[in-house]
């Protein structure tokens, strides 16, 4: 089974990595180009190739600016079976999904058709949820909609951040890909369509969306907020004229206990 794995931060990294030391290397990687960050600037691969360098797997990256026509020919000229795609970052056009036999197929954490769209991780931590999953399904022209090749579940516990539950959910994810995704290749699972009428979607979360406001949201709304938002775009409320991060945050007896915060210009504190 030749495939192209689609991936660029550091959730795709777990996963590839899983899928490398499971004997599953791609013959190729497509990321994002190397972009700056921090206060610095600096110049810096994504989370993926780091990766591929650092194991010296030999498996070729490839960092288009755009997928046009040229680079579509470059993924042909690789004639493998299949693409898997996971946090990419980037939207695929048509023309690419026909470069595979067996299509792209997508690993989206949530348990679809619920929770559609750009957060599915926050989401249902927002929404108190007991638990999520992760969904293993075949790309088409419209966002999250494709068909079912499998899924997984995933609990969450009460104390459940966007991180912890990043990390479960990419383990789970790399679980699902090792387990059922060579089956579809061989024939051995037939994807099911979505059920249109159970579909509920998320949106891009902005700095904005962010803000709480101490006196009147309920505690559990703003622990929900602290433990999903953080650290980007992070919670942030306003406290004698002064924007104020909340970094940590707990839930006791019903009440907010603020356990880490930070000012603007300021370092973070704790209470």
């Amino acid at each position: 089974m030749k495939y192209v794995f689609f991936g660029t931060p550091a959730f795709a990294a777990t996963i590839l990595e899983r899928l490398i030391r499971a004997g599953m290397p791609p013959v190729a990687l497509v990321t994002n180009p190397d972009r700056p960050r921090g206060r610095r600037k600096i110049m810096s691969p994504p989370p993926v190739k780091e990766l591929v360098l650092g194991l010296g797997a030999g498996i070729d990256v490839l960092q288009p600016e755009r997928i046009d026509d040229s680079f579509v020919s470059q993924l042909a000229a690789y004639r493998a079976d299949c693409g898997i795609l996971a946090a990419y970052g980037s939207i695929l056009p048509l023309s690419a999904f026909a470069v595979f036999p067996k299509g792209i197929a997508v690993v989206h954490p949530s348990l679809l058709p619920r929770y559609r769209g750009a957060t599915p991780i926050q989401a249902p931590i927002l929404a108190g949820d007991p638990e999520t999953g992760t969904t293993l399904f075949l790309m088409d022209e419209k966002v999250d909609h494709g068909p079912i090749i499998a899924a997984k579940r995933v609990g969450i516990c009460s104390s459940e951040t966007y991180a912890t539950l990043a990390g479960k959910l990419a383990e789970a994810s790399a679980d699902l890909i090792i387990e059922f995704f060579p089956r579809y290749v061989s024939g051995d699972i037939v994807p099911q369509a979505q059920d249109e009428a159970l579909a509920t979607h998320t949106k891009k979360i902005s700095s904005a969306d962010g803000f709480v406001d101490l006196e009147k949201d309920s505690p559990e709304k703003i622990w929900r907020m602290v433990r999903a938002l953080n650290p980007e775009p992070g919670v942030w409320t306003m406290q004698d004229g002064k924007r104020m991060k909340i970094l940590e945050a707990d839930l006791f007896d019903g009440k907010l206990v603020i356990k880490k915060f930070q000012f603007e210009g300021g370092v973070p504190r704790i209470s």
